[in-house]
């Protein structure tokens, strides 16, 4: 083991024994510990890896290459990558019951005892896939075949095409049972967020914190430092690189930066707020209790440093995605890193000064080097003699043309480049390739922003220019090689996003390995119908993209659609440069004027857990609970869901039925009292100089000469004419006012008062504030309600005279501030006592307790339905529909006449709008008055018009009245205004039942009982 520093990996409990050496195991290289083993399953072969292992690591320290199926052809496929933009090592990982997980990269897996790996896309077996006759079919499966075969005959489409696509779609199995794990999210902020901890984001994570900012540092490997990782022979201010990091890393614990390893930035969204999921515990022997598996970071920085260094490309020639090729920063990684040769004897091509020390390590470690095959016809002198110096063959202006092997390379064609053309190939025998076609700059975060990228036509790669988002790019991911460079360009970012004054810190490197390289497109071969890969997960080939452009398509994006390259999960992280390049020969024009496909998050694929987050099962949607939740649950109370709120809907008594418990609600509220927890009510603080100008415009209602004190009920429409919510608005001062608004509307009345006052009245002093959970909102209703509150009122005269009927004053209630509504929405003498949210439950208490001495009763939603239907009060969402106007619902009465304007009033004085047909709003009062109608029901004129029946509207709210002994309903009803008197009927599943038109108000049409 050298240096090894497991970070935030805990094995202590588990059981190890010693690692027996893997056949490509190198001793004495990397940071895993060789002496304790890690034991797993690969398609049932158990595989021992090292604590620090990767699966993709372990696999090919067993001489492992053949690790899945490529989608289209089932293709053997083999790691090509060691990172997070693989897209051939996707793996089946079970880690026991319920935790199964499809789609997972091998290069990312860490290796966990006991854990279930299993390839995928293949059947019987991943050796032998019948699938793979595919390939054999190729000639006739290339781009756009779906989209010329499956349009004939038009009968084979639902009976044969759709059940055999929908059967061969997707890769993996998807779980078949319910996951227990669970996921956790946070909220957090810093002035200085950086994306990436290799040498870029460490040095601007240092330059950041001595400038005292708050830092936090997040990389998605299991552990800091990206590239230093993988070069131990760099010295950095005369240290090694791994001390370096150590050091680095100890100095900025210290300095308080929160570093998130196996943390991922997933999206770059507005106002710098960036999305990280954390894998908390998939790396542990043990899981901790109650830890969750992966928390989701919502995190707002003032500043974020992009430091994501830059992903290498792979070359475009024949047989380029056979297992054993791989990119040749993955063959050094897995050296220096993991302890692992990924051959024996291995060939190198490469347009890119990098692949060359790639292939000197590997060397050093005593892998034979059969060739470096260079397409550059000029490469540095010192690479060229140290090459020569370790008996390595040299093969400039050359490219690979072919490889041989069936599930492992064995040999691969190396020819010279003439112009366009090759020459005669010479085979060279080996069990591996390593390719390197450069380096492209990871911009996908970047470019959530809706940056700009610049091309830079030397390198052929796009750079990042310029963001909307206050957002600097440091490292390889701006376009800077070399380590030197790259933590020149870091610590500049960091001071540059701390505004500091103090001059950025600079670094000396030795044995740095900066470069150069050439870009390539597709390699030139020696046969145009060679299989040379683009996307290797979808199977597309340089052929199929200049099919692409052959066949019409000329927008990068249709070509992306058209062949599938870039859709795979990798999103195209190793294709899309080499894909545009090649459409861009194809087209005659140059890769800028094609353009790059959108990059979209997330930027890896994230579980649906993280992004849920702890809202699944009963818990999937937000659930608000009232400050008066916990006593509705310790009493029994039946519940329903009201938009994303928890209310008591009934409280049964013994073996009550809901009918039952709401009929002797509803008797208690009329003959007595009854408390109602109004908490939901949507609450909106309008305030400012222009308060009441603003309301007067936004409602119905006139607002500018109601007194302070007085509430008014009020009507909202939309610019159509139509309800769109209604409440009670209360003046608590010249220039503040109370606004309720129904349960279910209140964000999208606060987002409409938002949008006028920013798009259509920027001049009106006003200020919004959604109060609706600061206040604990409690109804007290019925004949005794004044004896109830009474004796905890103080600094209020509650009388009928002094406190009548629409008046708010504030007081103090049971010693706890409050603002005292005079309002009912029952018909009865009502209160509604609003206090603090923290207080609600006390309150709660007292009132309760004191209603019971007065024979009151508590109850739900439904009686809170049955008492305002006996009075004809509507409920925004169930007497409207989105086409109910005010005059339609009968509620002329509350239009100002003479106001000038108002949300809506033209709307109203449409033709349309002016129809004695509208639908409008009636009761109905069934002949047989125990029948209740069905809620929704239709209503017809005729029930013996033959069909189809003409409809004259529908029933809108139905219950049975113990007040009155019987069935009352609400229904809009065409032209019902002019039908009061008239017998409609109702067709019901028991027959069509007869009712009576007849006004909407049931009980106490004179009010006297509001009055009381």
């Amino acid at each position: 083991m050298t240096d090894a520093t497991l970070s935030g990996t805990s094995f202590e409990t588990a059981s190890y024994d010693h690692v027996a050496p893997a056949p490509f195991r190198v001793a004495g290289r990397g940071r895993i510990n060789d002496v304790r083993a890690v034991r797993f399953t690969f398609d049932g072969r158990e595989i021992v890896a090292a604590e620090g292992d990767t699966v993709a690591s372990a696999l090919l320290a067993h001489g492992i290459h053949l690790v899945g199926r490529s989608f289209k052809y089932h293709r053997p496929r083999g790691v090509v990558t060691a990172g997070s933009e693989e897209p051939n090592a996707l793996i089946n990982v079970s880690r026991g019951p319920g935790r199964a997980e499809p789609n997972t990269r091998a290069t990312m897996q860490e290796a966990v005892p006991g854990l279930k790996v299993e390839s995928q896309n293949r059947w019987p077996s991943l050796a032998f896939d019948v699938g793979a006759v595919n390939d054999r079919l190729s000639r006739v499966l290339g781009a756009g075949f779906y989209y010329k075969t499956f349009k004939w005959p038009r009968s084979f489409w639902d009976s044969v095409y759709e059940p055999v696509i929908r059967a061969a779609a997707g890769l993996g199995r998807a779980p078949a049972s319910d996951d227990p794990d669970h996921y956790a999210a946070r909220y957090a902020y810093c002035d200085v967020l950086v994306v990436g901890a290799g040498p870029a984001g460490i040095a601007a994570a240092l330059q950041a914190a001595r400038a005292g900012g708050r830092v936090i540092l997040a990389d998605e490997g299991s552990e800091p430092g990206g590239s230093l990782l993988s070069t131990p022979g760099a010295r950095i201010d005369g240290a090694p690189a791994w001390a370096f990091l150590r050091q680095s890393l100890a100095t900025l614990a210290e300095a308080g930066v929160r570093i998130l390893p196996r943390t991922t930035a997933i999206a770059y969204d507005h106002e710098n707020m960036v999305g990280l999921v954390e894998r908390v515990t998939d790396h542990l022997a043990v899981r901790p209790e109650g830890a969750p598996r992966e928390r989701l970071w919502r995190v707002r920085a003032t500043r974020v440093v992009l430091a994501q260094g830059a992903i290498e490309k792979p070359l475009v020639f024949d047989g380029n995605d056979r297992p054993g090729v791989m990119l040749a920063g993955a063959a050094q990684t897995y050296l220096n890193r993991y302890g692992v040769a990924i051959g024996r004897r291995v060939a190198v091509a490469t347009s890119h000064d990098s692949a060359w020390y790639a292939a000197f390590d590997l060397a050093d470690a005593g892998v034979e080097i059969a060739v470096i095959a260079d397409t550059r016809a000029d490469v540095a002198e010192d690479l060229r003699d140290a090459a020569s110096g370790r008996g390595i063959r040299i093969a400039l202006s050359s490219v690979p043309v072919a490889t041989q092997g069936a599930k492992r390379v064995k040999a691969v064609w190396i020819a010279e480049r003439r112009g366009s053309r090759v020459g005669e190939a010479n085979i060279v025998r080996c069990d591996a390739v390593l390719m390197s076609g450069g380096w492209t700059p990871a911009v996908s975060l970047f470019s959530h922003t809706k940056g700009k990228l610049a091309w830079d036509a030397a390198s052929g790669r796009f750079l990042p220019d310029t963001s909307p988002e206050a957002c600097l790019v440091a490292g390889a991911g701006a376009g800077v090689w070399g380590l030197a460079e790259a933590l020149s360009s870091g610590a500049d970012a960091g001071a540059a996003a701390t505004g500091t004054d103090a001059a950025p810190a600079r670094f000396a490197v030795t044995h740095d390995h900066a470069g150069t390289g050439a870009p390539e497109g597709a390699l030139p071969s020696d046969h145009y119908a060679r299989k040379a890969f683009v996307d290797f997960q979808n199977d597309v080939t340089a052929k199929d993209i200049r099919l692409a452009v052959k066949e019409g398509m000329r927008s990068i994006e249709h070509i992306k659609r058209y062949t599938t390259t870039g859709m795979a999960t990798d999103q195209g992280k190793l294709s899309n440069i080499n894909g545009l390049m090649i459409a861009a020969e194809a087209l005659g024009r140059t890769p800028p004027e094609v353009g790059l496909t959108t990059f979209r998050p997330p930027y890896t694929p994230t579980t649906f857990g993280a992004l849920a987050g702890p809202r699944r099962g009963a818990t999937f949607e937000v659930e608000r609970k009232t400050p008066i939740d916990p006593w509705a649950t310790a009493h029994g109370a039946v519940f329903e869901a009201v938009s994303l709120w928890r209310r008591a809907r009934y409280f049964p008594e013994g073996v009550e039925t809901m009918d039952e418990a709401v009929a002797r609600e509803c008797r208690k509220t009329r003959q007595t009292a009854g408390i109602f927890d109004a908490s939901t009510l949507g609450k909106i603080e309008v305030v400012g100089p222009d308060a009441a100008e603003f309301l007067n415009r936004m409602y119905t209602n006139p607002m500018l000469k109601l007194g302070v004190g007085k509430c008014r009920y009020a009507l909202m429409l939309g610019d159509d004419g139509f309800i769109r919510d209604d409440g009670i608005i209360a003046r608590i001062a010249e220039d503040r006012f109370h606004v309720t608004t129904t349960t279910g509307g209140a964000p999208r009345v606060l987002a409409t008062m938002e949008d006028y006052l920013q798009t259509e009245w920027p001049d009106l002093r006003v200020w919004l504030t959604s109060t609706t959970e600061e206040w604990a909102t409690i109804a007290v209703n019925g004949p005794k309600a004044r004896e109830i509150i009474a004796p905890y009122v103080t600094g209020l005269d509650i009388s009928a005279e002094a406190f009548p009927h629409m008046s708010v004053a504030a007081c103090t209630f049971a010693g706890v501030p409050c603002r005292l509504f005079r309002v009912s929405f029952t018909g009865e003498l009502g209160f509604e006592v609003n206090v603090g949210a923290a207080h609600g439950l006390e309150v709660w208490e007292r009132i309760v307790g004191s209603g019971r001495a007065h024979g009151a009763c508590v109850y739900g939603t439904e009686t809170m339905h049955v008492l305002r239907a006996e009075k004809g009060y509507i409920i925004v969402g169930q007497e409207t529909d989105g086409t109910v106007t005010p005059h339609d619902a009968g509620l002329s009465w509350a239009i100002g006449k003479t106001k000038p304007d108002f949300v809506g009033m033209r709307a109203l004085t449409r033709p349309d709008m002016l129809k004695d047909d509208r639908k409008q709003l009636v009761g109905l009062l069934t002949e047989d008055p125990d029948v209740v109608l069905e809620e929704g029901a239709q209503i017809v004129a005729d029930p013996a018009e033959p069909l189809p029946m003409t409809m004259l509207g529908h029933v809108t709210s139905s219950y049975r009245s113990a007040t009155l002994g019987r069935s009352i309903a609400l229904a809009v009803v065409s032209g019902g205004a002019a039908r009061t008197g008239e017998t409609l009927y109702v067709p019901m599943p028991g027959g069509t039942v007869a009712a009576t038109v007849t006004g909407t108000v049931f009980f106490d049409a004179e009010g006297a009982r509001l009055n009381g």
